[in-house]
């Protein structure tokens, strides 16, 4: 176990921020490392313990405070590039209506295009529901134009690509991958009240399908329309739901 000098929560709330002072076994020296907790709003030093292994520094939490995956849309505000313009986009703009955030590790990549191209070919799909997109790198607002300009299947795009060069939405919605500076494919359905209703994340090498995610949206729909009512595995719109209950206790 080694001294944890200080913890500290960021500014918006949404991290804690430990910093562990250790001497270097292998030369002496006196050294400091600093680390996030995520999901953590609030960390005492005295309720954190170091320990080093083959794979690096390990924080382990005596507490067992968990790490928390995000349930609701937190502050913030970017630029991104949408119909040929430039155009400010914030947590506001996510609430009053469906929305979909679908971040992507950069623009001029290989998987990531294929990604956005499908999206964007099932775009007038989700625009039926109500539900907007927001597709988020860690690119700026001005690498998504040249994107645009230059690839026949980011041409196709209309709805908003957002701009996150400080990672501040990355971080906020956990999908920060911080030794690269890269957000991880994570997918996020949130509600007109700014709730997340449907969340995952793919390895970077695994592409996701808009199809698949227009099922899961009419799902989330659904049930926030029925109260009382879920969709089974493989729901389709128009297939039976199930109403919870006593009576099916077993029985499924």
């Amino acid at each position: 176990e080694l001294l944890v000098s200080q913890a500290f929560t960021e500014i918006n709330k949404s991290n804690c921020y430990i910093i562990v002072d250790y001497t270097d076994s292998a030369t002496g020296a006196k050294r400091s490392v600093t680390s996030r907790v995520p999901g953590t709003a609030s960390l005492e030093a005295s309720s954190v313990a170091w320990s080093f292994t083959s794979y690096g520094a390990v924080a382990f939490d005596k507490k067992k405070i968990s790490v928390q995956t995000p349930t609701e849309v937190k502050p913030f505000s970017a630029t991104a590039f949408h119909h040929g313009a430039f155009v400010d986009v914030s947590d506001a703009d996510l609430r009053g209506k469906w929305s979909v955030v679908f971040f992507y590790p950069a623009d001029f990549t290989f998987v990531c295009p294929t990604e956005l191209g499908d999206l964007a070919d099932h775009y007038e799909e989700f625009q039926k529901l109500g539900v907007e997109i927001y597709s988020v790198s860690t690119d700026t607002h001005f690498t998504h134009k040249a994107w645009h300009d230059t690839s026949e299947t980011i041409k196709k795009i209309n709805y908003v690509m957002v701009g996150d060069p400080t990672g501040v939405i990355s971080r906020n919605f956990e999908v920060m991958i911080e030794a690269s500076g890269l957000a991880d494919r994570g997918t996020f359905v949130v509600d007109p009240d700014g709730k997340i209703q449907i969340l995952e994340v793919n390895a970077g090498g695994v592409g996701r399908s808009a199809t698949e995610l227009l099922r899961k949206v009419k799902a989330a729909q659904y049930v926030a329309s029925h109260p009382g009512e879920v969709c089974p595995a493989k729901w389709e719109e128009g297939d039976a739901t199930l109403a919870p209950g006593l009576d099916l206790v077993g029985k499924i």
